[in-house]
């Protein structure tokens, strides 16, 4: 009980102190509600992109005991793959918002496939080796992303055509913002609770856990525990590709955009502690709002903006000093 109000004391400072830091230099700039409104929908937006592949690493690692360094390589492909699919001439016919619709459905199932494949033709022999699977699936994120150079090259994509979701606008204290934006933030904390009640309400869940308590114990039910163990792989790395292919519209496709979410995301999964999920949902949160408060305060203060990628390791390194198992961690 007291480690729970410790935790929960923690975060609700993290969150005014961030805010209140925000709201008092951006009333102090000259700038109204509307400019610290904008500073707080950026960080819920990147805090939600952040958690799309901050989740799939968490729910791998938490369950599994893999850490897939290719997860940013699978956001890459997200990108790719929807910004393709959406600016291809041949699908011009089915109206934008159910192409832009279809172009999720599809880099989500890429991720799907090529996270079965990971899983159970180069990852299964490695099980009992950690340090092997670390090694391969940071090598496969290199390989996957010399395979988009080739087919793609160097140059970066951005998103030219519209749909309606992204051209929407609405205003809140006299300033405009996007409806996508504010779609994603919604989207991503509806997944947040579908995947929490996936893992711990329905009869999937159970099993899940079951199996990586004692897998021995499940498989003499009668189940199939690999199997279960490449769902739960393959849906990682379908969620990290769902994220690349929600940020393309706003970040287009280039070979480095998965990279900078995965440093992120490292930071996140640490931060809220190893394996824990809703530790990744909190962290991806505060991660994203310290981004956009830290470079709104560089871009007004200190003319520049480089304190911004910096932020999650900063904010990492003094959680970690508070709690060193992180935020939902335990002490092993």
């Amino acid at each position: 009980m007291q480690s729970i109000r410790s935790t929960a004391f923690t975060i609700i400072g993290l969150m005014v102190g961030l805010l209140g830091f925000s709201l008092i230099t951006t009333l102090a700039a000259g700038n109204g509600l509307g400019s610290f409104a904008i500073t707080v929908l950026s960080g819920l937006f990147q805090g939600m992109l952040l958690f799309l592949v901050a989740s799939g690493f968490s729910i791998i690692f938490g369950l599994m005991d893999v850490l897939n360094l290719a997860q940013g390589a699978f956001f890459t492909v997200g990108a790719y793959v929807a910004l393709t699919f959406h600016h291809t001439d041949a699908f011009a016919g089915i109206p934008p918002d159910l192409r832009f619709l279809v172009s999720l459905l599809v880099a989500t199932i890429v991720g799907a496939v090529m996270g079965v494949f990971l899983e159970r033709v180069l990852l299964r022999p490695l099980y009992a080796r950690p340090i092997y699977q670390i090694v391969l699936t940071f090598g496969v994120g290199i390989v996957i992303g010399e395979i988009l150079k080739s087919i793609w090259g160097t140059a970066a994509y951005q998103w030219t055509r519209s749909f309606a979701l992204n051209d929407g606008r609405f205003f809140l204290f006299d300033q405009q913002f996007s409806t996508y934006r504010l779609v994603v933030i919604v989207v991503g904390f509806l997944l947040i609770l579908g995947i929490a009640l996936l893992l711990q309400r329905t009869r999937i869940g159970i099993i899940i856990r079951a199996g990586v308590e004692d897998s021995e114990m499940v498989e003499a039910l009668g189940i199939n525990v690999r199997l279960v163990f490449t769902g739960v792989f393959t849906l990682g790395c379908a969620i990290a590709t769902l994220g690349g292919a929600v940020a393309a519209p706003f970040l287009g496709a280039n070979l480095g955009v998965g990279q900078a979410f995965l440093l992120g995301a490292i930071a996140v999964v640490v931060l809220g502690g190893l394996g824990s999920y809703e530790g990744t949902a909190v962290g991806s949160v505060l991660v994203g709002l310290a981004i956009s408060v830290v470079a709104s305060f560089s871009a007004v203060y200190l003319n520049q903006t480089v304190w911004a990628s910096i932020t999650p390791m900063l904010l990492l390194i003094g959680v970690l000093l508070l709690k060193p198992a992180g935020l939902f961690g335990k002490e092993r």
